[in-house]
């Protein structure tokens, strides 16, 4: 497993704009969520009047153009999945032996990029946090965690509050994903006595008061670029399905070298309540 450096720190913030102050990016969200909610009201009010943007120019007292505009210019309605945001991307950084430096898993590193990606063509203000797993932290907001139970703490505090689905260690060592239901485990193909490049990966979404946390941790580092791969590519529909709940599912994927080539669902999404 290649690593690259991270910063120094139990808790850094590598991404740049790091020092925009917090209320100066809380504000920034919530005029964007405010467009975003304009826009879901007119996609909204467009399919009660059967599909006529004119109609609710109409009914909203607007121009045509200005619906135009706002529909152009919002984000679409399934940026809510993540929360409202400022939004916060955390790896875990691992240590060397008896440096004090951490660095992060080429893996982590990989679905740090893609989702910070992702967070940004949704107007989020995103940031990548390094976590140090020998401290407990928790999420103080809208965030993304990329951490896997045995970790660091907040990987094993958010799995522990799943009622439906976890990650049981057995057989000498060998990491499963558990369906908590059945018993059913499922095991990475990469831990196979004829491995094969490619892995399992647990998703989940916890929605508070005011909070939305996304949990992504694979059975090894490479589950979660493919977890990371199938949510951006499935985002609108699974805000769609769960728009409003805390829910879990497993997938599955296939690598070539860092690079997912297919992405699928092992455990389709169930909500918690």
């Amino acid at each position: 497993m290649r690593s690259s450096n991270a910063c120094a720190g139990s808790l850094t913030r590598c991404d740049e704009g790091a020092g925009l102050p917090s209320f100066l990016a809380t504000y920034q969200q919530r005029s964007v969520e405010l467009a975003r909610l304009r826009r879901a009201a007119i996609e909204e009010a467009r399919d009660q009047l059967g599909g006529s943007y004119t109609e609710v120019a109409k009914a909203f007292g607007l121009t045509k153009g200005r619906i135009t505009q706002i529909r152009n210019s919002a984000p679409p309605a399934h940026r809510a999945f993540f929360g409202v945001g400022p939004l916060d991307v955390a790896v875990v950084g691992r240590r060397i032996l008896e440096r004090e430096d951490m660095v992060i898993a080429a893996e982590d590193d990989a679905v740090g990029a893609r989702l910070i990606a992702e967070a940004e063509q949704l107007a989020f203000t995103a940031e990548r946090l390094v976590v140090d797993p020998r401290e407990e932290w928790e999420p103080a907001g809208d965030s993304i965690v990329v951490c896997g139970p045995a970790s660091a703490h907040i990987g094993n505090a958010l799995m522990s509050e799943d009622p439906v689905l976890g990650m049981t260690i057995a057989d000498g060592g060998r990491w499963y994903i558990v369906d908590k239901t059945t018993g059913e485990r499922l095991a990475s193909p990469m831990d196979d006595p004829e491995p094969r490049r490619a892995d399992v990966a647990y998703l989940a979404r916890h929605v508070r008061d005011g909070q939305v946390i996304t949990h992504i941790a694979g059975v090894h580092a490479l589950g979660s670029i493919g977890a990371a791969h199938y949510l951006t590519e499935h985002l609108a529909e699974l805000y769609t399905a769960h728009p409003d709940d805390s829910f879990s599912m497993a997938v599955t994927a296939e690598f070539d070298g860092l690079t997912p080539k297919s992405s699928d669902v092992l455990v389709a999404p169930r909500p918690w309540a």
